[in-house]
């Protein structure tokens, strides 16, 4: 994963994914019950959600590699974190192991991206 033709954080393939998965468990999460709405379902949607906005900040402060590394740091967070909702909606019964284990999938594949960005932060810095 290079600089080479990105022009904003839209164009992070990482940033597509997430998001995609974030409406993908938008969708799973209507099916859940009234009684899950102010913890399992907000929670699992916030912590989706704050995967591509913290990513989108990350972007906006690539002047400063400490913050960028910040920012990717917290949508790495909250990436772990849907999967902890994950479990818990696939352990409740709320969602199929198999639709689980797919967007679980995916949250590795958003894990590793953030990690190799983490860790080759250098080249995505703005240079002065």
């Amino acid at each position: 994963m290079g600089r080479g033709h990105i022009k904003s954080h839209e164009d992070l393939e990482v940033l597509q994914i997430a998001f995609d998965a974030a409406m993908r468990i938008y969708e799973c999460s209507k099916i859940f019950p009234v009684e899950e709405k102010y913890s399992l379902t907000d929670q699992i949607r916030r912590s989706s959600r704050s995967v591509c906005a913290n990513l989108a900040e990350a972007w906006r402060k690539r002047r400063y590699q400490a913050a960028f590394i910040a920012k990717l740091n917290d949508s790495e967070a909250e990436a772990a974190e849907t999967q902890i909702w994950i479990k818990f909606a696939v352990k409740c019964n709320y969602l199929n192991v198999e639709s689980g284990r797919e967007i679980y999938t995916t949250y590795n594949q958003i894990l590793g991206s953030l990690v190799k960005m983490i860790n080759n932060s250098s080249i995505w810095i703005l240079k002065k």
